[in-house]
């Protein structure tokens, strides 16, 4: 029997990764301190889906562990040696790090490092999937011309009708700190897989989504905004007049695309995952849609302040994924 290793496993990717390779007959052990709760309160607390996860699969077994403390992790990966391991573990609110700035490196870039070498010195040969963000570009993808529409802004260059590919530059731009770390992490994924010759490959996920997230205001665009249209509260809109786009890509998605790295691993892999063009929306057109499905107008703030280093428009070239 396959055994994967989650960390992050009660989150949006890591508890849709449990349930997915559970159903494949995979022994799935998950690492998760619900530090969600801590960053964002009782609205991020994920226990409820660690419980959810443990009630419905008998081949799942959570761990209570901090990515962030060294010998936990190398003691772990020791005991479980697994086939593959899943890293969605992560602070991922730009607007948070700037007021956390140690905690957030220490989770994505530190905890990422801890990872990596504990699977070098006990399981070499397993395949690494770690969970980056798009956000490692920066605000590099607004200096694309645009053109503004009636209810979100495209890109105004041929060249990226079809989005961003991996080849896009990350430097001379504004990460946000969470950005910044997210970068070391991405970059050292690549290094275990070129230097040392492991199998490993960043997802550069774009909007993630799915009806297991945790949705807050800081983090979580879709769930976040469903719930307050649904239970009739404030959403704040900051900056870019409401219609910056974003791509979003179902959480089950993400978890075939990680079925189909494990049956064709490569070497220090990018790949940007998102929902393409065709499942793009900007912040305008998604309040139309769920008003149009539960009948129900958007309680809104408009922000003439954007967040810093955000994107006005990013869609995912997902042409390179079609090699699988």
């Amino acid at each position: 029997m396959k055994k994967l290793l989650v960390t992050g496993s009660s989150g949006l990717i890591g508890s849709e990764v449990v349930d997915y390779f559970c159903q494949q007959g995979w022994e799935v052990y998950g690492i998760d301190n619900n530090m969600r709760a801590d960053f964002f309160g009782p609205g991020g607390d994920t226990r409820w889906r660690q419980q959810n996860l443990l009630a419905t699969h008998k081949l799942f077994h959570h761990q209570e562990l901090d990515i962030r403390h060294r010998q936990d992790v190398l003691t772990c990966m020791e005991a479980l040696r697994p086939d593959m391991v899943v890293h969605t573990a992560a602070q991922p609110s730009h607007d948070l790090a700037a007021s956390r700035p140690f905690d957030d490196f220490d989770v994505n870039a530190v905890g990422t490092l801890n990872l990596l070498e504990a699977a070098r010195h006990h399981v070499p040969e397993t395949v690494f999937v770690h969970m980056s963000t798009n956000k490692v570009y920066g605000d590099r993808p607004n200096t694309i011309p645009l053109k503004e529409l009636d209810l979100r802004w495209d890109y105004d260059d041929p060249a990226y009708e079809d989005g961003i590919g991996e080849h896009f530059p990350i430097d001379q731009s504004k990460h946000s700190l969470f950005g910044a770390s997210k970068v070391a992490a991405d970059i050292m994924v690549q290094e275990y897989g070129r230097y040392f010759g492991m199998k490993t490959c960043c997802l550069r996920g774009g909007c993630l989504t799915g009806p297991n997230h945790s949705g807050v205001e800081l983090h979580g665009f879709l769930s976040y905004l469903i719930k307050c249209n649904l239970q009739g509260k404030l959403y704040r809109i900051y900056g870019y007049k409401g219609k910056q786009v974003r791509d979003n890509i179902h959480s089950v998605d993400v978890a075939r695309f990680i079925a189909a790295f494990w049956e064709n691993p490569r070497s220090g892999e990018v790949y940007n995952l998102g929902g393409g063009r065709k499942n793009s929306c900007s912040i305008l057109e998604a309040f139309e849609r769920i008003s149009a499905l539960s009948g129900k107008k958007m309680v809104t703030e408009y922000i003439d302040k954007n967040r810093e280093g955000d994107h006005i428009c990013y869609i995912s070239d997902l042409r390179k994924g079609d090699s699988f």
